[in-house]
C-alpha cells in the first residue's frame, strides 16, 4: 500500500517536494520517532495525534513500520479467530461485487420496461419473474451482509479487547521516571489513538483498522465494474454518452483541485495552533470534570475562567469568531456550484422533434432521455450500467486514495501501538546486570552516598549530595521544614523515582541492579499522597496485599491495627470518598500498609507523614503497632528488630523515637544522629525541637 504511494512519488508530474533520502531507521520506535518532523513554530517535535506531510521520508518510513508491525497486528487478529478472520476478509471481496450485481439486475428490469414502451408486447410474466429475482437478491444480498457484519463485529470486539489488553499492561507496568519523559508521553497519546480507532472512530481524521480492510471491498468492486466496461460494445454514440458521465463523475475533483488551499477537501493538515488549542480546551475540560482539582476550583472561583477558556478555544478550532466569518470570495461560491449536476441534467435533457438521415425520413423523439437516441447497439438498461459503472469507477478510485492517504497517517499510530509495547521501564535493569534480592540480617541496609535529583522541568534540585546509613533493623526520623526534600528521598529509597548521580546501596548492592518489583515486594508504604480509590473501605484497605484482599480475617486485623474500625469495611456497601474526613482515610491508608507489613518478605517499612491528620494519643499508639510491627509478630519490647524503619514526620515529639535522626535543609541531611546527640550539637535540629515543645 505504502509501495503504490512511493512508487507515485517516482513519477515526476506526481513527485512532491523533494528532500534528501535518508537511510530508515532500524526500530519501530526510531521510524516513529523521525516520523515526528520538527515544528519551526512552537519547537521541538510535531504534538501528539498531528498528521505527518505525505513527504517521501514519510513516506519510506511508513513503510518501513508497517514491515515492521503489520504482521504482528496481523497475527492479533488471526490469533483470536482464525476461521472468522478468513471469512471476513473473503466476505469483503464478497461486497465489492454487490454494487455490480445490482446494477445488472436494475438493467434488466429497465431494458424490459423499455421493451413494453416501444413494443407494446406486454410480456408481464417476465417482469415478475425480473422483480421476484430482484427480491432474491436484494434478500440475498441483506442476509449476507448482516451475517458479515456480525462476524466482523466480533473479530473486531476480540481485537479490540486484546489491544487494549496490551495498552493496560504497558501502563501499569512503566515507572514514573519513563511516564516523566515528554517523549514517551506523546508515544503513548499517539498509542492510545490507535486503540481508540478500534471503537471505530478514530478521530484526528485517522481510520480504524479495520476500516482498512474495506480496500478490499473496494478492489473488489473496482475490478468488477471494470470487467462490466470491458464488455461494452462500443459506437460514437455510446462512447459519447460514456464521456459525459465520466465528466459529471469527475467534475467534484476538477473542481476542487481548481480552488484556493482554503476551499480544498484534502484531509486536513492540523497547524501548531490549532493543536494547542485542542490541548487547551481538552485542559480546561479534564479541569472542569476532575474530582481531584474540585476543592480548588470552587475555592479560588475558577468556574468562569474555566468556561470562558474553553469556549474561546472551542470557539476559534471551530471557526466560529466573528474574525473568521466573512464574505464568501468567488472561489468559495465556485465551490458551491454544482456543475456535476448541469452535466448530468444534459444526459436526461427532453429533446423536441429533429431530422436525422434525409430530409424525408423524420424520427420523431419527443419528452424522452438523451440516452435513448444511443439505442444504436446498445439497450437502455446497459447505457445505465455502464454509466453507473464508470461513476462508481470514478468514486471508488477517490474513496481508495482518501483511504490510503488516511491509511498512511494510522500507520504511524500503528507504529506508536507497537513501540510503546517494546519499552522497557527506566528503572529496570538489564538482564545481565540484574541480581536477585536478598534480605540482610535483621532487616534492610540503606546506604545512601551523595544522591542528588531533579524533578523533571526543575532548575534546582530537590536532592543534593545526600548521604547516610541506616543499618539493617534500625528506625530513622527524617526531619525538616516543608521542600526540604523529604519526601522526595522517601520515594528514592522505596525506587519510586530514581536518582541522577550518587550511589545507593540496599544490603551492600547497586539498588539499580536490583528488579524494582522485587524491593517493592520488600516494602511497605504510606506516602504523604496516598490514594483515595473509588470503592468500599475493604477494597481500599485490601489492596495493601492482593492475596488478602478477599480474606475478612487478615481485613479486620489490618483495621484494629490502624485504629480505623468503621462498620463498612466488612462489608461490600459503597461509600462515597467525600463522607470521609482527612483522619479517617490517614487510618485507611495505615491499615492498607499493615495489611502486609506482618509479612515475612516485608524488610522496609516507609511513613510519610503517616499522623499528620491524627491527634496525639491515636498518632502514639499508631508508632507503637510501627515498633511492634518492626520486632515481628509475637516478639516482645525487648527483642531486636528485624524490620528497617523510615518514618517521614513535622512532629519532632515522635521523631524522638528513632535510633536515628536526619535533619534536611533545601535539599541535603544536615545533621544526621541520635535525638540527645543532635541537641547537645546545638544545630537546627536543636532549635528546631526547641520552637515546638
Amino acid at each position: 500500500m505504502v509501495t503504490i504511494f512511493i512508487q507515485l512519488l517516482d513519477r515526476p508530474e506526481l513527485a512532491l517536494p523533494p528532500t534528501s533520502p535518508k537511510p530508515l531507521p532500524g526500530s519501530v520506535y526510531d521510524a516513529w520517532l523521525a516520523s515526528r518532523s520538527p515544528s519551526t513554530r512552537i519547537g521541538g517535535y510535531t504534538t501528539a495525534g498531528a498528521q505527518r506531510p505525505l513527504t517521501r521520508d514519510n513516506l519510506r518510513l511508513a513503510q518501513r513500520i508497517a514491515e515492521l508491525c503489520v504482521p504482528r497486528m496481523l497475527q492479533i487478529f488471526w490469533s483470536q479467530h482464525p476461521f472468522r478472520a478468513f471469512v471476513m476478509v473473503a466476505f469483503s471481496f464478497v461486497r465489492g461485487t454487490f454494487p455490480v450485481f445490482k446494477g445488472y439486475t436494475h438493467a434488466l428490469i429497465i431494458n424490459e420496461i423499455q421493451s413494453l414502451l416501444s413494443s407494446g408486447h406486454y410480456t408481464w410474466s417476465h417482469l415478475v419473474r425480473l422483480f421476484g429475482a430482484e427480491f432474491i437478491r436484494l434478500a440475498a444480498e441483506k442476509s449476507l451482509d448482516s451475517f458479515a457484519t456480525n462476524n466482523e463485529l466480533l473479530v473486531q470486539n476480540s481485537a479490540r479487547f486484546v489491544v487494549e489488553y496490551h495498552q493496560m499492561e504497558q501502563r501499569v507496568r512503566l515507572d514514573i521516571p519513563t511516564l516523566s519523559d515528554p517523549t514517551i508521553r506523546d508515544l503513548l497519546a499517539e498509542s492510545d489513538l490507535f486503540v481508540s480507532s478500534f471503537q471505530g472512530a478514530g478521530g484526528f481524521g485517522l481510520l480504524s483498522p479495520f476500516d482498512l480492510i474495506r480496500i478490499f471491498s473496494l478492489i473488489s468492486e473496482l475490478a468488477s465494474h471494470i470487467f462490466v466496461l470491458s464488455t461494452i460494445s462500443y459506437s460514437p454514440l455510446s462512447t459519447l454518452a460514456l464521456l459525459i458521465s465520466f465528466l459529471s463523475a469527475t467534475y467534484p475533483f476538477v473542481q476542487n483541485s481548481m480552488l484556493p488551499r482554503t476551499y480544498r477537501f484534502d484531509t486536513p493538515v492540523y497547524s501548531d495552533d490549532e493543536i494547542r488549542l485542542t490541548e487547551k480546551q481538552e485542559q480546561m475540560r479534564q479541569l472542569s470534570l476532575s474530582d481531584t482539582h474540585r476543592p480548588e476550583v470552587m475555592l479560588f472561583g475558577l468556574g468562569p475562567w474555566i468556561l470562558q477558556t474553553w469556549a474561546t478555544a472551542r470557539q476559534t478550532v471551530l471557526g466560529l469568531h466573528s474574525s473568521q466569518q466573512s464574505l464568501q470570495s468567488p472561489c468559495s461560491i465556485f465551490s458551491h456550484l454544482n456543475m456535476a449536476e448541469i452535466i448530468t441534467a444534459l444526459q436526461n435533457v427532453s429533446i423536441h422533434p429533429i431530422y436525422l438521415g434525409e430530409p424525408t425520413f423524420t424520427v420523431r423523439i419527443n419528452k424522452l432521455p438523451f440516452v435513448l437516441m444511443l439505442q444504436t447497439s446498445t439497450s437502455l438498461g446497459s447505457l445505465a450500467l455502464y454509466r453507473s459503472s464508470v461513476q462508481s469507477i470514478v468514486y471508488t478510485i477517490s474513496t481508495l486514495i482518501i483511504t490510503l492517504q488516511m491509511a498512511v497517517q494510522g500507520i504511524f499510530l500503528m507504529g506508536a501501538f507497537c513501540a510503546s509495547m517494546e519499552i522497557e521501564p527506566f528503572l529496570q535493569p538489564k538482564k545481565d546486570t540484574q541480581v536477585k534480592y536478598k534480605s540482610g540480617s535483621g532487616g534492610m541496609k540503606i546506604e545512601a552516598r551523595n544522591i542528588s535529583y531533579t524533578y523533571p522541568g526543575c532548575s534546582e534540585p530537590a536532592l543534593r549530595n545526600v548521604s547516610f546509613t541506616l543499618e539493617a533493623g534500625e528506625t530513622l526520623a527524617v526531619v525538616g521544614y516543608n521542600g526540604s526534600g523529604k519526601s522526595t528521598l522517601g520515594k528514592v529509597l522505596s525506587r519510586i523515582i530514581d536518582f541522577h548521580s550518587g550511589e545507593l546501596l540496599i544490603n551492600g548492592t547497586d539498588v539499580r541492579r536490583y528488579d524494582p518489583a522485587e524491593l517493592h515486594r520488600a516494602t511497605t508504604a504510606v506516602f504523604q499522597g496516598f490514594c483515595k480509590y473509588n470503592g468500599t473501605v475493604a477494597e481500599n484497605v485490601g489492596v495493601g496485599y492482593i492475596p488478602d484482599l478477599d480474606r475478612p480475617t487478615a481485613l479486620r486485623k489490618a483495621v484494629h491495627l490502624a485504629e480505623a474500625g468503621m462498620g463498612a469495611c466488612g462489608t461490600r456497601a459503597p461509600w462515597v470518598s467525600h463522607g470521609l474526613s482527612g483522619g479517617e482515610w490517614q487510618r485507611i491508608a495505615l491499615a492498607r500498609a499493615f495489611m502486609r507489613a506482618h509479612q515475612p518478605e516485608v524488610h522496609f517499612l516507609l511513613f510519610d507523614e503517616p499522623t499528620s491528620a491524627l491527634d496525639a494519643h491515636a498518632q502514639n499508639k499508631i508508632f507503637q503497632t510501627i515498633d511492634s510491627m518492626a520486632r515481628g509478630p509475637g516478639a516482645d519490647a525487648d527483642a531486636s528488630k528485624v524490620k528497617t524503619v523510615l518514618f517521614i514526620t513535622h512532629r519532632l515529639s515522635v521523631a524522638r523515637r528513632a535510633d536515628k535522626i536526619a535533619m534536611m535543609e533545601r535539599g541535603t541531611i544536615t545533621e544526621f544522629g541520635t535525638h540527645d546527640e543532635l541537641l547537645k550539637r546545638g544545630g537546627s535540629y536543636a532549635a528546631l525541637y526547641h520552637a515546638s515543645v
